[in-house]
């Protein structure tokens, strides 16, 4: 499903969150506080945007390894490096989130964006996000919500169930992957739930921040 769309993945993420899905990942690097000699890596990467902030940013990381499932989204995300000339610092591997083709300890921060709720096992990719981070390494999970305000909620129910798959749809000419974000989304651990995942999985001082009325929260922690 994620192959069939990667081209147009980008645009249609900037046009369904009417652009500030960018803003959401710029948050999730100030959280990292990076201060210029880091070693990241962005889980679920897709075509990179998140791994692309991770070493532009000012500090930026020193290098960023993305590692995602689907081969045509990093054929996307290379492009992109390419043309920023930032494929010698940011390297794209294809993996799988529930085993980490990366050494033990070798991470100084892990980020993931809208990426653990399509993980099967959300679990165990927390376990091993633990296992490859640093002791005292930052993890930043960016992941959507379902908002608590009743009239906040109610749109957006209707917005995420109706609006956005019709229009994913028409845009990616894929018949179900925009109807799959919002099942995807019911489907996932509620923050409080999410939290406790990534405290069973070593991670001390976990945060969870609502942003953009709560349908989307920043979940941070460190490595314990």
């Amino acid at each position: 499903m994620f192959d069939a769309i990667a081209d147009r993945y980008d645009f249609l993420n900037h046009v369904l969150s009417a652009g500030i899905d960018r803003w959401w990942r710029r948050r999730v690097i100030q959280a990292l506080s990076l201060s210029g000699g880091e070693r990241v890596l962005d889980l679920c990467t897709g075509t990179a945007d998140l791994a692309i902030a991770a070493r532009t940013a000012a500090p930026g990381a020193a290098r960023v390894v993305g590692v995602d499932f689907a081969d045509a989204m990093l054929r996307v995300g290379r492009a992109k490096l390419l043309r920023r000339r930032l494929d010698d610092t940011v390297t794209l591997v294809r993996g799988d989130a529930t085993r980490i083709p990366v050494a033990d300890g070798s991470i100084d921060a892990v980020t993931i964006a809208f990426g653990i709720r399509n993980v099967e096992r959300p679990a165990t990719a927390c376990a091993e996000m633990s296992r490859v981070l640093r002791p005292g390494g930052s993890l930043a999970v960016l992941e959507f919500a379902i908002p608590t305000t009743p009239v906040v909620r109610a749109v957006y129910l209707a917005y995420f169930r109706h609006v956005l798959p019709l229009i994913g749809k028409l845009i990616s000419r894929h018949r179900s992957a925009y109807a799959y974000l919002p099942a995807s989304v019911d489907a996932f651990a509620s923050p409080d739930e999410f939290v406790k995942v990534l405290r069973q999985s070593g991670f001390t001082l976990v945060t969870a921040v609502p942003l953009t009325f709560g349908i989307v929260f920043l979940y941070t922690a460190r490595r314990g």
